[in-house]
C-alpha cells in the first residue's frame, strides 16, 4: 500500500477495524469503551491493562482471558499507537483515540 508524505497508509484498513468492533461487541456485551495500555500499576515491567465502561459509565466485569484477549486484539490493529499511555477504543464507532494517563477527580 502506498504511503503518503506523512507515513501513512494512503487507504488505511477501516474494514479491519469494524470487524474488530463487530467482534468484540459480540464477545463483551454492553461495552461503550475499552481502554487499553501495557501500564498496569501493579506491575514493574510492561503488563496490558484493559478496563471496559459500560453505557452508564460503570465498569464491566471480565475474565482475565477475556481481558487479555480484547487487548491483545486492539493492540494488533493498531500496532503503531505508543501503548505506554492508555488509549480507548470505542466498539459503536471503532474509533481509537488517546486517553488522559490520570482518571478526573484523582490526584498525582
Amino acid at each position: 500500500m502506498l504511503a503518503t508524505p506523512s507515513g501513512t497508509p494512503a487507504c488505511p484498513d477501516t474494514g479491519r477495524r469494524h470487524r474488530l468492533a463487530a467482534q468484540l461487541a459480540d464477545m463483551i456485551p454492553g461495552a461503550a469503551t475499552i481502554r487499553v495500555s501495557l501500564t498496569d500499576p501493579k506491575q514493574t515491567w510492561p503488563h496490558l491493562r484493559v478496563i471496559v465502561k459500560g453505557e452508564a459509565g460503570k465498569t464491566i466485569a471480565l475474565s482475565r482471558t477475556t481481558a487479555m484477549v480484547a487487548g491483545r486484539w486492539i493492540l494488533r490493529v493498531w500496532p503503531e499507537v505508543d501503548w505506554t499511555r492508555p488509549h480507548t477504543f470505542k466498539p459503536d464507532d471503532a474509533s481509537l483515540t488517546p486517553s488522559e494517563l490520570i482518571a478526573p477527580g484523582r490526584g498525582c
